[in-house]
C-alpha cells in the first residue's frame, strides 16, 4: 500500500478530514466530535497513516468542498478516489451518486434502476451506509420513497443529512414530514 495522509479542515458544517494516498482520495470524514476522533478512526482504518500537508491537488480537493458547504453548485465529480477497494457494485452505484447535480436528488429505487435492476434499491441502500467519501460521492443526494429522508451512517445521521441537503438547495427542513426518517 503506498504511503497515506490525511489533513483536518474546517467547513461550514464543522471540521471535516479526508486522507489520500497516491491514487486519489481514500476516505472523507464529514464532522466527527472531536479532531481526535477523526484522527482515531482515520489511524484505525489505515494503519500507519499519517497527518500531512495537503498536496496541491488535495488542498484544491478542499477547497471545493469548503465551497460546496458554502452553497456553492459544484458537483466535485472530476476530483479523483481510490477505489481500488470498493465492490463493481459500489463503484457502480457511486458512479450514479456522483452524477447527481448539487441540489437534486434520486430515490434508491430510482439508483437501483438505473443500475438496470429495480429490486436492487436495499443493495443500493447499504452501499451507500457504506460510503468512504461522503460530499464528494454524495450519498446525502439519495433519499428513500415517498420524500422520506432514509439513513445517513455519517457523524450526526438525518440531521446532518438535512443540513446538507438544506446547503445546496434541495430541500429545507419545513418541506419535510416530521417523522421523515
Amino acid at each position: 500500500m503506498s504511503k497515506l495522509g490525511y489533513a483536518l479542515f474546517d467547513t461550514a458544517i464543522g471540521r471535516c478530514s479526508l486522507a489520500w494516498g497516491e491514487a486519489g482520495i481514500v476516505a472523507v470524514r464529514l464532522p466527527d466530535a472531536s479532531d481526535e476522533r477523526a484522527q482515531a478512526r482515520f489511524e484505525q482504518r489505515f494503519p500507519g497513516i499519517v497527518e500531512s500537508e495537503p498536496t496541491p491537488e488535495i488542498a484544491a480537493a478542499i477547497a471545493r468542498i469548503q465551497g460546496l458547504l458554502t452553497g456553492a453548485k459544484d458537483d466535485l465529480a472530476d476530483i479523483v478516489l481510490d477505489m481500488g477497494s470498493l465492490s463493481d457494485f459500489q463503484r457502480a452505484v457511486y458512479a450514479i451518486g456522483r452524477a447527481i447535480p448539487p441540489g437534486e436528488t434520486l430515490t434508491y429505487g430510482e439508483v437501483a434502476k438505473r443500475l438496470g435492476d429495480p429490486a436492487a434499491s436495499r443493495a443500493v441502500g447499504e452501499a451507500m451506509g457504506k460510503n468512504p467519501f461522503p460530499i464528494l460521492m454524495p450519498c446525502h443526494r439519495v433519499q428513500g420513497a415517498d420524500g422520506k429522508l432514509g439513513g445517513f451512517s455519517a457523524p450526526g445521521g438525518g440531521v446532518t443529512k438535512l443540513r446538507l441537503l438544506e446547503i445546496e438547495g434541495a430541500t429545507s427542513v419545513d418541506s419535510l414530514p416530521l417523522f421523515a426518517r
